[in-house]
């Protein structure tokens, strides 16, 4: 297959065209390989190809403001492989930037892809990145990204993982960030699984700075012999520090949720919430749904998708 016929495929499989725009940035990688690279002034990249996945270098200029969403698209599109991608990116003073990424594995059978980031946010500048993931029927897929975040004075950054599509396999989610003063942190996960899917999850944040904000939350249903567990750590360790875990998840048939909310307060000025639920779903909103035509089944397959539908803004 031609390398435009793999990026074809690679949209293809999430359900969107290619990107054509030249105002738009966008990356295409399959599994080692730079298929399509284009970028915008201000937004630089630089890629090196490794035996079994990628090393890149993403940087966003001092004042820069990237105005229409990057595209990045990850793949592998056979049954059986590897893909490491190793991501380092800086965003300079004042600069913006949102990244849809999409990852799409539909026919894998026995995949790795894994992803270790450092993500540096400086003085006033935002960063957001949505990630989506297209899997196949079989579960075949193992996923373990990793990121360490340092958010500078007045930053922002904001991360939301979704998988919209097949078997979840196995995905063990570890985010480490570190908020300075008076900056804002936003990080949320929605996935569902079946079969015998695992997923684990472990978002931690400090909250170092004055007046910094953040915010942990986690939407998961599983069902059949899925098994779910959630860490979420947020510590608060200066004065007018603010945050909040919540994390909702629903369980069906014989599987099992776990979930591990810590919140750590070290100054008396400071003010952490948390909330967890764990079990099937609401009665209420199921009779409510029930009494207006719906069957058991429909009603509650309503209900999980509202709780792992986006909760959001346009980036």
């Amino acid at each position: 297959m031609n390398k435009n016929k793999l990026i074809d495929a690679l949209y293809e499989s999430i359900g969107e065209a290619c990107v054509t725009e030249s105002d738009v940035a966008h990356i295409e990688i399959h599994s080692n390989k730079v298929l399509g690279l284009h970028l915008v002034p201000g937004f630089e990249v630089e890629a090196e190809e490794l035996s079994d996945g990628i090393r890149a270098t993403v940087t966003v200029r001092k004042h820069q403001k990237i105005e229409k969403p990057v595209r990045i698209c990850f793949g592998l599109l056979e049954e059986t492989g590897i893909q490491k991608i190793y991501m380092n990116i800086r965003l300079e003073d004042y600069s913006r930037v949102a990244i849809l990424s999409s990852c799409t594995f539909p026919n894998a059978v026995d995949v790795l892809h894994a992803m270790d980031a450092e993500i540096e946010i400086g003085k006033g500048a935002e960063y957001i990145y949505l990630e989506r993931h297209v899997h196949g029927r079989e579960g075949g897929v193992t996923v373990i990204p990793k990121a360490k975040v340092v958010l500078g004075e007045e930053a922002r950054f904001r991360t939301d993982f979704e998988l919209i599509k097949g078997r979840v396999g196995k995905i063990d989610i570890d985010y480490d960030a570190e908020c300075n003063s008076h900056s804002i942190l936003d990080m949320a996960a929605r996935i569902s699984g079946s079969g015998d899917d695992h997923i684990k999850i472990h978002e931690k944040a400090n909250l170092k700075g004055e007046g910094a904000h953040g915010v942990l939350r986690t939407n998961i249903a599983v069902r059949e012999e899925a098994r779910a567990e959630i860490k979420n750590t947020l510590i608060a360790s200066a004065p007018f520090a603010r945050g909040h875990v919540d994390c909702k998840e629903i369980v069906q048939d014989r599987a099992i949720a776990t979930a591990i909310p810590i919140v750590e307060v070290h100054h008396p000025k400071a003010h952490v919430t948390h909330e967890a639920s764990i079990g099937s779903v609401d009665s209420k909103q199921l009779e409510t749904l029930m009494s207006r035509g719906l069957s058991e089944d429909d009603a509650t397959h309503l209900i999980i998708e509202g709780l792992l539908s986006p909760n959001r803004q346009n980036p």
